[in-house]
């Protein structure tokens, strides 16, 4: 059962501290002044977080010229992740949050239903975070597939 609330625009996004897949530390206060899209997936190199993780790199360039730092969240370890990195091409951050901690914070672990059943895992979720560290959009079981397009509407950035 999920402990926490879903997070709504004008909230502050709760502050983390994680390691990416090069064993550096990533914190979410580094990118105050910056806008962040933060999402969560279950796990990396399978089809469906391959698929997002390789749509948030393809559009990471004119993300950036927007002003959005793109991180990417799941609780697999950060040589696993490197692995991931590494086989897809991928340039966007990948942190790692093995206790789930941040998940849970963000609301983005706890029940959900999988093939009919309910389960308690990784919730795929997008936090877009502010310059002041506020949410600017929340949403919450999104699709692996076509996700970036639409929150690349979502976002005006179409024209970008």
């Amino acid at each position: 059962m999920s402990d926490t609330t879903r997070l709504s625009p004008g909230d502050t996004a709760p502050e983390f501290t994680l390691t990416d897949d090069t064993g550096a530390e990533v914190a979410l206060a580094d990118f105050l002044g910056r806008k962040v899209i933060v999402y969560f997936y279950p796990a990396a190199m399978t089809p469906g977080c391959t698929k997002q993780a390789c749509d948030f790199t393809d559009s990471l360039d004119s993300l950036q010229a927007a002003g959005y730092e793109v991180l990417g969240i799941s609780p697999d370890k950060p040589e696993k992740l490197a692995k991931f990195r590494e086989k897809e091409s991928l340039s966007i951050r990948l942190l790692s949050d093995p206790g789930k901690s941040v998940m849970k914070q963000y609301a983005a672990f706890g029940e959900k239903k999988l093939y009919g059943k309910v389960v308690e895992g990784v919730i795929r979720s997008t936090i877009v975070v502010d310059e002041d560290g506020k949410v600017f959009l929340a949403q919450y079981n999104v699709k692996a597939t076509g996700h970036v397009a639409k929150l690349r509407r979502d976002l005006a950035l179409n024209d970008a």
